[in-house]
């Protein structure tokens, strides 16, 4: 396989072929992103094929200023946050809020089957969305809070106390 930067520019000039090992080489970290930001394997592959899309159309964009994957990275990150509000407000608008059951079960905790053995990634994929996002891009993808607040679209006081809370919640889930 060619080095990255020749994949980058051949794919720039149309190369379905270099955006193809391009797709290949970095899917399972997409992927794995995606998972970390959703919490759920359907939407992370939904959203992995999402980036895709959107890169192609991006591609062109693309000047060399950082690293390839580094820009692929905040792409990824840009269009799980992305699809993440518009699912919610989407979801506003069709569910009413004030019917008390609805609300319950919009907030209800996953349910957990007795004996299974939760892991460091399974207790990620269960924490509340806004805590599994900020948690995912502070401690593993290594953001930082005003970075987060921006691409969250949240405060960056916000910010931190869902990462507060999320840890929290990982150490109640991992030591149980």
């Amino acid at each position: 396989m060619p080095p990255p930067d020749v994949l980058v520019a051949r794919a720039q000039a149309g190369d379905q072929t270099a955006f193809r090992d391009l797709y290949r080489h970095h899917a399972g970290r997409v992927y794995a992103l995606c998972l970390r930001l959703r919490g759920n394997p359907g939407d992370a592959e939904e959203r992995t094929q999402d980036v895709f899309v959107r890169l192609w159309d991006k591609l062109r964009s693309f000047r060399g200023e950082s690293a390839f994957s580094s820009w692929l990275h905040r792409l990824a990150v840009n269009v799980v946050l992305n699809e993440a509000r518009t699912t919610k407000r989407r979801e506003l608008r069709v569910m009413p809020t004030d019917n008390p059951d609805v609300v319950e079960a919009r907030h209800a905790a996953p349910v957990q089957s007795v004996g299974l053995s939760i892991d460091l990634e399974r207790a990620i994929a269960e924490l509340p969305d806004g805590a599994r996002a900020v948690f995912v891009l502070f401690d593993i993808e290594g953001y930082g809070h005003a970075e987060i607040a921006q691409l969250v679209g949240i405060a960056e006081g916000t910010s931190k106390a869902q990462l507060f809370r999320a840890r929290q919640l990982l150490r109640e889930k991992l030591d149980a």
